[in-house]
């Protein structure tokens, strides 16, 4: 049998921001992912849970100068974004959008805590400041004794140059 790509490479990447981590034990600070090569990028922040935890979701949209050291500032495009959450994520739930004025923030979706749940953002390369060309999604030090795991994938999309996935760029470089 013979497979060919059919999205991955010519439609779009997928790029790690943060590999499965407790963000209650401390501020988790996401890669920072390089968006020249794409006009665009969906961030997917999963959520697990433990039962009693009373963390609810939240989260930090940050832009930078450069891949390490620059300047960084937070991205306050946020008026958007999506969601499912259910006790147990089982493919059945639907996007709930929620609207928010612009800020960089995600701050604690009420009735999230003891949830699974996807929440999804979406960022345009044109959206950011001159001079910025990175971005990185930060999980907040939830700051209980509970424990709350997340796991952050970058999508990029819009891809300036179609390749082969084993030909596709570096993004956090």
């Amino acid at each position: 049998m013979t497979t060919t790509e059919l999205a991955l490479g010519r439609l779009f990447d997928i790029s790690l921001g943060s590999i499965t981590t407790d963000a209650v034990a401390a501020a988790k600070t996401g890669l920072r992912f390089h968006m020249k090569g794409c006009a665009g990028v969906t961030i997917v922040a999963v959520k697990a849970t433990d039962a009693g935890t009373t963390d609810d979701f939240a989260a930090d949209l940050n832009q930078h100068t450069a891949s390490t050291g620059g300047t960084s500032t937070d991205l306050d495009i946020v008026t958007d974004y999506f969601s499912k959450t259910e006790t147990t994520l089982d493919g059945d739930e639907t996007w709930v959008r929620t609207t928010q004025t612009a800020a960089s923030e995600i701050t604690a979706v009420a009735g999230t805590a003891e949830l699974q749940g996807i929440f999804v953002i979406e960022v345009a390369a044109s959206q950011l400041a001159d001079g910025y060309e990175w971005i990185s999604l930060n999980m907040p030090d939830l700051g209980s004794t509970d424990v709350q795991w997340y796991t952050i994938l970058y999508i990029p999309w819009g891809l300036k140059a179609e390749r082969k996935p084993e030909n596709l760029p570096d993004w956090l470089a």
